[in-house]
């Protein structure tokens, strides 16, 4: 068990531009897509995740412009935003971290064999989203077992999102046989469905939408995703009192990173393509009967699409805007300031990429998440202190995963009462969502 615990430790310490190569790697020669093509669609995922990491990192301009603008309003907020990076080492370093990545694949493995999910969840770096789940409940209940328990499912109810979601993203971002089991994105997939649900019945409103598309028709370049960053970034960069030189350093970097994270998606896309027909391929061969079945990927392969990365845009300047207006909010967004178009890589396809709709819909989202981020905000914090890490800030939180309405419903449910009582109620609805999916699952296969 323990040589088991290191190869997994190894994993996690390795992070997912080193561990991705080698598992789309692995698993393109066990699909039999044969030793080049799997080499080769190994090493292309990895240049895809180095390229997409550099071009969100250009956000950091971003960042640094709304950190400007905040103090130029004098804004201050209790509540340090950390972002994912920290959040991600904070939830790995804990005891529910050190089991998570072979306890989540044995319940995956567990609910294909079953036929309770679609989904093969080869990103095994984000379950991290897991575990910082569970790590937030070990904390306060002093008990690992209860943690873990939450973390499984939390990813029991992600894989289900993750299988219910993944036509809406293969109709609106072309990616067909990819779904998103991604802790994060999938988060926020319920709440879309509702809004968007609510929004269809509402006469007027279910017929306002915008696009790039559009706007490209109506206005020419000025419409492009280059010059639309360029201007939000311009205009931010204004808000902060930046100079024009600054200014105009935040514009074309961020004009860059409406350019180049399409591309660096395509290129992880393209690594995966033929590892994914691989897949399919064996899946119809060696699961006859199952039905229709999904590669479950990192939400970074749905970033591409260049209106949910100007929907992210545009939240930036609107989240700030309401973390200062709304009372009771601790939580200032800085660092994770990059994962807003994460968030709409499943509201666009569920809103059927319709822009205003899910530009709605992401205003709701982080209404609601910073409220959460300031009520995990503790928590969050006892969880770093306790493995040593940020212990000069007082309160600290993070918009993923701090702000993240599932991580949240589950710390409640897992802190709720008892421990028997928080047992039987995170087992229930673990049982629930199985059961659920199963009978969709055969009502689907019988439908095809």
């Amino acid at each position: 068990m323990k040589y088991i615990l290191d190869f997994f430790s190894f994993i996690q310490g390795a992070g997912n531009v080193v561990m991705m190569p080698i598992i789309i790697t692995l698993i393109g020669l066990v699909m039999g897509a044969g030793l080049g093509k799997s080499i080769r669609g190994g090493l292309t995922v990895g240049v895809g995740l180095i390229g997409l990491n550099l071009a969100t990192g250009l956000m950091g301009y971003l960042a640094t412009a709304v950190a400007s603008m905040s103090e130029r309003m004098g804004l201050t907020l209790s509540t340090i935003d950390i972002g994912w990076p920290a959040a991600a080492a904070a939830a790995f370093a804990t005891q529910v971290g050190t089991y998570i990545i072979p306890l989540c694949l044995l319940v995956n493995i567990i609910m294909i064999v079953t036929s309770t999910t679609q989904t093969v969840d080869i990103d095994v770096w984000n379950y991290w989203h897991f575990a910082f789940t569970g790590s937030l409940i070990a904390a306060i209940t002093k008990s690992v077992p209860l943690g873990l328990v939450a973390a499984v499912v939390n990813e029991i109810i992600v894989l289900v999102l993750g299988d219910i979601t993944a036509p809406a993203l293969e109709t609106t971002l072309g990616m067909p046989g990819v779904s998103l089991p991604h802790g994060f994105t999938a988060a926020f997939a319920p709440i879309a469905l509702v809004c968007n649900w609510i929004i269809e019945k509402i006469p007027g409103l279910n017929k306002v939408d915008f696009t790039l598309d559009g706007l490209q028709d109506k206005i020419g370049v000025f419409g492009e995703p280059v010059i639309v960053g360029f201007v939000l970034g311009l205009v931010i960069g204004f808000l902060g009192g930046q100079n024009f030189v600054t200014a105009m350093t935040t514009a074309v970097n961020l004009a860059a990173a409406m350019v180049l994270i399409p591309r660096m998606a395509s290129l992880l896309m393209e690594g995966l393509m033929p590892i994914s027909d691989a897949a399919s391929a064996f899946i119809d061969k060696h699961f006859q009967g199952k039905g229709k079945m999904y590669i479950g990927l990192d939400s970074a392969v749905g970033v591409g699409h260049p209106l949910t990365i100007t929907l992210g845009l545009i939240l930036v300047p609107i989240s700030v805007l309401l973390a200062v207006a709304l009372p009771g909010n601790t939580v200032l967004p800085a660092v994770d300031l990059s994962v807003f178009p994460f968030m709409f890589v499943l509201i666009l396809p569920i809103c059927k990429g319709n822009g205003f709709r899910s530009l709605l819909v992401g205003i709701i989202c982080i209404i609601a998440g910073l409220y959460i981020a300031t009520a995990l905000a503790g928590p969050t914090t006892q969880v770093c202190h306790e493995i040593g890490q940020y212990t000069d800030i007082a309160s600290l939180s993070s918009i993923c995963d701090g702000a993240n309405p599932l991580t949240f419903l589950l710390y409640k449910l897992g802190t709720l009462g008892s421990q028997p009582i928080a047992y039987a109620v995170l087992a229930v609805i673990g049982v629930v969502f199985v059961i659920f999916n199963g009978i969709r699952i055969r009502k689907v296969n019988k439908g095809e």
